[in-house]
């Protein structure tokens, strides 16, 4: 048996089916991504989430790092909680907590869980506030 010339392969359905690094409805309508994923029949695999995830979650704290380079030194509960926050929000939203991350920097712990807590945010997603709002309060 002959092995396949694997990336030579690629290289013709990336340029048969092309590269779209954004969702699209493909010609029979079928909601689309990279190189002819068809999300709405195939999906992606808990492996591909797990990816998705992880890139995601590096995303999330270099905007972190670059945006508030002190919270790296919060506890890891706390520097969780932030993830938590700016993945679920991005950082401009999150960036807009001006009062939660006043209070975190200085180390009032306790107001910065109030603040969270006291926000649209904590009413749109109910239960996952209470639990970040605990994390950054109990540390």
């Amino acid at each position: 048996m002959m092995p396949m010339d694997m990336a030579l392969l690629k290289r013709e359905l990336i340029r048969d089916e092309g590269l779209r690094l954004q969702p699209y409805r493909c010609t029979v309508g079928k909601l689309t991504i990279g190189v002819g994923r068809n999300l709405d029949d195939v999906g992606i695999s808990e492996t591909e989430a797990d990816t998705l995830l992880e890139n995601d979650i590096g995303r999330a704290m270099a905007g972190l790092d670059r945006a508030l380079p002190w919270w790296r030194d919060l506890s890891d509960a706390r520097q969780r909680a932030l993830v938590n926050m700016c993945f679920n929000l991005g950082l401009s939203r999150l960036s807009g907590f001006h009062g939660m991350l006043a209070a975190l920097r200085r180390g009032d712990f306790d107001g910065a869980a109030r603040e969270a807590l006291n926000s649209a945010w904590a009413r749109q997603v109910g239960a996952r506030a209470t639990r970040v709002a605990a994390m950054i309060g109990e540390g």
